[in-house]
């Protein structure tokens, strides 16, 4: 049991240690340049969770959650849902937008922006915590940044392994370490913009 425990715990320092690629695959992003704001879209479609549909997790979940108690599943999956937009897209601009020195801010529905990031999440990594163990949540996104208007597609980049656990290791709530992974997405974006395009 105890050699079990280590590995599991080996296995999870590995893992929290790899850190995110970024990748640009076409284009580039310095349309934004000398602009002062971008607006900030998400989409989670056809997103996968781990090696499964997002729906057929979801449907595993509720099933073992209601094992425990009636109710219980429904409530994972409404939170699981609710986190996008009560947790995740508010961290990713918080950081976003504290990661700044230059003059552009980031914002959801900014309809007078000329220019707009589409953040699609293609792949999500829950992670655990269970206390003796744990391993990070981490994401997969394609980051594209299109004319608002048009929707005329300007650069996209790749970011996979975008770990998300908490200080201190209370993580133990799935939303709150995948909060952590789209806080580290927003931070390492802006950082990529600030030495690649704004200077």
């Amino acid at each position: 049991m105890d050699r079990i425990v280590t590995l599991a715990a080996a296995v999870s320092i590995a893992l929290g240690a790899s850190a995110q690629k970024m990748k640009m695959t076409s284009g580039d992003f310095s349309a934004l340049k000398g602009q002062s704001k971008v607006d900030i879209q998400f989409t989670y479609e056809n997103m996968k969770v781990g090696k499964k549909s997002e729906a057929d997790y979801l449907k595993e979940k509720r099933a073992d959650y209601e094992k425990d108690e009636a109710g219980k599943g429904d409530k994972f999956v409404q939170s699981w849902n609710d986190d996008r937009e009560l947790r995740f897209e508010p961290k990713f601009l918080q950081l976003f937008n504290d990661e700044g020195k230059g003059p552009i801010e980031g914002g959801k529905g900014l309809e007078d922006a000329t220019y707009a990031f589409v953040i699609q999440t293609n792949m999500t990594e829950p992670g655990y915590n269970i206390g003796i163990s744990k391993m990070p949540a981490s994401i997969n996104a394609t980051v594209t940044l299109i004319e608002r208007n048009g929707g005329k597609e300007l650069g996209k980049m790749e970011v996979t392994g975008v770990p998300g656990s908490q200080f201190g290791g209370y993580d133990f709530d799935t939303g709150s370490r995948l909060a952590e992974s789209y806080a580290k997405l927003g931070k390492e974006l802006r950082q990529y913009l600030e030495k690649k395009v704004m200077k």
